[in-house]
């Protein structure tokens, strides 16, 4: 197998979200993953794509015992369940780490194994009300972002890097430990910078008036002529001087690009503009230029676009966004193909060596 993560062995517990995105991104590194499924799942989604299947019933001792033995061989244990429930079923990190004490426990949840929420239901919208993240995100209310900054941003991406970081350190002191990655914790991180609106000269990071959620002109999102949009990022000096450069529009034209009081009179400004041209015209206008100018495209057109060409792998009748980041030397590779329900399994417990 490819990848930094070649011979790195995770043993996946079944969930939805985040969990199996994890999974699938330390797959795609070249980790080796066997999926712990229920029995009877037919199909998963893309996350799921690229590892073993072993079906089991974790409600009959047998099963535990299994998982026992083949977590005895592995690396990484992934586990997505509510607080508690790895415990009731016998496999609580007290137990799996003592019987394997250089294993990584990553537990992923989303109000974390502790605190008043902890034993509720929740999914991404809820985490990221929580932390702030939603209410700084949209115009006249909250626009939920997909599930890209709690499930995958504050969730998956935060866990894998502490499994990156604790495969790391067990180089050095021989031992795993446990991950608490909750989807909170980490979307929080990422509204850090965020907490300070006067780093950005601003006097409030609220919703519609700080410079990067779309109260300045030079820094949003324009309707064109056909119904499409356009992207605007001019924030430096050079970069705004590019962008009115190109459309024609003196110095001055927007008022003083840092002064509040002339960004509504700036944006209404763009926005009789950019409504007067189809957005693939904007885009070629401003194509190749520092003026930070980009079209907003689908999901659908943007593997076709020739910077995103080769960064995109068709398949299915879709597209998959290839492994990221690039590595020179032990290259990640897309890991395709989606095992049903134990599939693959039995075969991957005799290649480690599971009695």
């Amino acid at each position: 197998m490819a990848g930094p993560l070649a011979g790195v062995r995770v043993v996946e517990f079944a969930a939805i979200g985040p969990g199996p995105f994890c999974a699938m991104l330390l797959a795609d590194m070249g980790a080796e993953i066997l999926r712990i499924d229920r029995p009877g799942r037919a199909a998963a989604d893309i996350s799921a794509r690229g590892r073993a299947s072993l079906a089991l019933d974790l409600k009959e001792a047998a099963a535990v015992e299994t998982c026992l033995a083949v977590l005895g061989a592995a690396d990484v244990l992934i586990e997505g369940f509510r607080p508690g429930v790895m415990e009731r079923l016998g496999l609580g990190p007290e137990i799996v780490c003592a019987a394997n004490p250089r294993l990584i426990y990553g537990r992923m949840t989303g109000w974390g194994q502790s605190g008043p929420l902890a034993a509720s239901a929740g999914h991404d919208i809820n985490y990221i009300a929580l932390t702030g993240a939603l209410e700084a995100i949209g115009g006249d209310a909250p626009v939920p972002p997909l599930n890209l900054v709690g499930d995958y941003g504050g969730g998956s991406l935060y866990l894998a890097m502490g499994i990156a970081a604790a495969l790391y350190e067990r180089a050095t002191s021989g031992l795993g430990q446990v991950i608490d990655a909750a989807i909170v914790d980490g979307a929080a991180s990422l509204t850090s910078v965020f907490h300070n609106p006067r780093a950005f000269s601003l006097p409030s990071a609220a919703r519609g008036e700080h410079m990067l959620s779309g109260a300045a002109p030079f820094y949003g999102v324009y309707k064109c002529a056909d119904g499409k949009f356009i992207s605007v990022g001019a924030l430096e000096p050079q970069f705004y001087a590019a962008f009115l450069q190109i459309l024609g529009l003196p110095a001055d034209a927007l008022g003083d690009q840092h002064n509040r009081a002339d960004w509504p009179a700036g944006r209404a400004r763009l926005e009789a503009l950019f409504a007067t041209r189809p957005r693939d015209e904007w885009a070629a206008l401003f194509e190749g230029s520092d003026a930070c100018v980009a079209p907003v495209l689908t999901l659908e057109e943007a593997p076709h676009h020739p910077q995103m060409q080769g960064r995109f792998t068709p398949e299915g009748g879709y597209h998959i966004p290839n492994p990221a980041p690039r590595f020179s030397r032990t290259q990640s590779e897309l890991r395709t193909g989606y095992a049903k329900a134990g599939e693959g399994g039995d075969e991957m417990l005799a290649a480690w060596c599971v009695k």
